[in-house]
C-alpha cells in the first residue's frame, strides 16, 4: 500500500536526496516536503500525509520542537529525526518522544530501514 512521505529539511540538497532514496525504495509513494517548521506545521494542518522525516537543525524551531507539535496533532504519526549532530542527549530525547534517529547524510539503507518499521506500526494501527 502505498504511503506519504512528509520530509522536513532547511537543505534543499538534503530533500532531494531524501526524495531519491524514496524514490528508489518506494516507487508508488507519494511525498510532501517542507523547507521549515512554519511550513511543516501548516502541511500537517492540511495535507494528508503518513510518516515524517524532519530534519534537527533548523531556523525557528528544531526537529524535536516540530516532532512534538506534528505528535501532539497526529500522535500515531511514525517520525525520524535526521541530524549529523550525533550527541547523546539528541538522540535519548529523539527516542523521548517517540522518535526515531537517524544520521546524516541519510542513506536509503538507513530510510529504508526506518521506512519498514513504520509501515509495520501503521499496519498493526489499522488491524
Amino acid at each position: 500500500m502505498p504511503y506519504t512521505l512528509l520530509i522536513v529539511d532547511d537543505s534543499k540538497l538534503a530533500r532531494m536526496a531524501a526524495a531519491k532514496a524514496l524514490k528508489n525504495l518506494y516507487s508508488d509513494w507519494e511525498r510532501v516536503e517542507a523547507a521549515n517548521g512554519d511550513e511543516a506545521i501548516s502541511l500537517v494542518r492540511e495535507t494528508p500525509f503518513d510518516i515524517a522525516v524532519l530534519d534537527f537543525n533548523m531556523p525557528g524551531r528544531d526537529g524535536l520542537q516540530l516532532a512534538a507539535e506534528i505528535l501532539a496533532l497526529r500522535p500515531s504519526t511514525p517520525l525520524a529525526i535526521v541530524s549529523a549532530n550525533h550527541q547523546a542527549e539528541i538522540v535519548a530525547q529523539a527516542k523521548g518522544i517517540g522518535a526515531e534517529f537517524l544520521t546524516k547524510p541519510l542513506n536509503e539503507q538507513a530510510l529504508g530501514a526506518f521506512l519498514e518499521g513504520a509501515v509495520r506500526r501503521l499496519e498493526q494501527a489499522k488491524a
